[in-house]
This record gives C-alpha cells, structure tokens and sequence, in this order.
C-alpha cells in the first residue's frame, strides 16, 4: 500500500465513543500494512466497539464515520440462472 493510502473507504472499530456534534472519538483503522488510531467524528453519537465505516478525511489523522451494518457485506443474487449446457 502507498505511504499516502487514503483512509477513505477503511473499516474500523471505536477505541472510544463519539459523542456526535459534542465531540470525537478514535477509531483504529487496517491501513498501510498496519494500525492506526484517528480521531473519529460522527453526526450522531456511537459506542465503543461500534464497526464503522470512514467516509471522509477531514486531515491530521482525523476522519468522519458512520456505522456499517455487516448485512451489507452479504451478497445474495436472486437472479434464476440458466442451467448448464
């Protein structure tokens, strides 16, 4: 991975809760072959251990979350197949 590896798009856990417009968090991030803690901002308040989704970098290792739901990683297609030849 690039040493300048946007943390856009990076899934982590809360190492401490958010507490919405009040205030940040931290969240640690898989990210250039490691882990790296960020300052975590988020529109509503979330736990500690909440998954979360970085949506934006907002610079000096700090970045906007949001909760990710882990049925969005499940991918069913419902499509009906042909069968084979």
């Amino acid at each position: 991975m690039a040493i300048d590896e946007s943390p856009i798009g990076s899934i982590g856990a809360l190492s401490a809760a958010t507490r919405g417009i009040a205030g940040p968090g931290e969240v640690v991030l898989k990210i250039r072959g490691g882990t790296e803690t960020y300052i975590a901002w988020s529109a509503r308040p979330l736990a500690r251990g909440t998954i979360v989704l970085v949506t934006a970098d907002r610079g000096f290792r700090s970045v906007e979350v949001e909760t990710l739901d882990p049925l969005d990683f499940l991918v069913t297609d419902l499509t009906p197949t042909d069968p084979p030849a």
